[in-house]
């Protein structure tokens, strides 16, 4: 069947509470509407959480304060004491405010309980740029969260990841981070009936190819297709690879394709990310190289609002092809 993104969440936010009563739903607005018993729980601001509150109550579809330190600390409890909390952080900026919770402690009580406790806990929250929605609201921090030991990260694509990767991130021992691009709730693909589980740490080639490998992440595993659409009119043979997880990485894919392209084109909306790769890929695939390596991520600067500025910003189609021609040549 066709979905969306936002209804291929939403619909495994129904199976998993319905097949477990220890799943739980909490975060800001996530009620919205009227709520109990009125039909009208809106689910938010991206619709998601529609309709749970009605079905499953205010005991589990939990509406909080905006107080992102205090919730995110109580889905890290409820998580220690048995619950599976799913907490959504609205944007994924404001995770700065409880950055204690997330990377000091969700992320190692495992280790410092010696593995006695663990925290079943995913934060889902949104990335990305494109709507004109500021600074602060905007960012892509999936690189930053990614390199705290402990946490997992997982960036789906597509309908059937995001719904998939929920459903794993559910069944971790370790806390999840699960980032949802704002500007793909929208976007229709297949999914299966059942929302199979995606398996971590094993990533996708959206399209194969023999001359360049593209990995990219999030909107920019369509930003790079819609390139390779063009350069495949020329000739080109652009091979790209989505990690669905970057942390685990699948590393063994992406080395796999740039053994046999020679060349590696990162495209990414974050800071890190697209290094860490092209560190990895040096490090551990050096001799398959014949070029190296290029890296197409926005301006290190803060994202403009004025949507002009927001889209010189943002990793552009042009940008990509520049860096594919100067690998590839014309």
């Amino acid at each position: 069947m066709m979905l969306s993104i936002s209804e291929a969440l939403n619909k495994a936010h129904h199976q998993l509470m319905e097949a477990d009563e220890r799943v739980i739903v909490m975060g800001e607005d996530i009620v919205g509407g009227a709520g109990l018993g009125k039909g009208e729980g809106l689910g938010g601001v991206f619709g998601v959480t529609s309709g749970l509150v009605d079905k499953f109550g205010a005991n589990r579809v939990i509406d909080t304060p905006i107080s992102e330190t205090a919730f995110v600390g109580m889905g890290i409890g409820s998580a220690m004491t048995g619950l599976k909390p799913i907490v959504e952080v609205m944007f994924c900026d404001f995770m700065g405010v409880c950055f204690d919770q997330i990377f000091n402690q969700a992320a190692k009580v495992r280790l410092l309980s010696g593995g006695r406790i663990s925290v079943p806990m995913v934060i889902r929250t949104t990335l990305g740029a494109g709507d004109s929605s500021g600074a602060m609201h905007s960012q892509a921090l999936h690189g930053l969260l990614a390199t705290a030991p402990g946490l997992k990260v997982a960036c789906p694509s597509n309908p059937a990841d995001a719904a998939g990767l929920l459903k794993t991130a559910l069944e971790d021992d370790d806390p999840v981070i699960l980032m949802e691009h704002k500007g793909l709730y929208s976007l229709e693909g297949e999914v299966a009936d059942d929302l199979p589980p995606v398996p971590f740490g094993e990533g996708q080639v959206i399209r194969e190819g023999c001359d360049i490998t593209i990995v990219a992440v999030s909107r920019m595993v369509h930003v790079a297709n819609q390139v390779a659409d063009v350069l495949a009119q020329g000739g080109g043979e652009v091979e790209i690879i989505d990690p669905r997880t970057i942390m685990p990485l699948d590393m063994n894919l992406i080395l796999k394709s740039v053994q046999k392209t020679g060349k590696l084109v990162v495209v990414d909306e974050s800071f890190g990310f697209a290094e860490m790769v092209i560190s990895r890929v040096s490090e551990e695939g050096f001799g398959y190289l014949k070029a190296a390596p290029k890296k197409v991520i926005p301006l290190h600067t803060p994202i403009p609002y004025a949507p002009g500025l927001e889209q010189e910003w943002l990793p552009s189609e042009a940008q990509i092809v520049t860096a594919v021609k100067e690998l590839v040549g014309e």
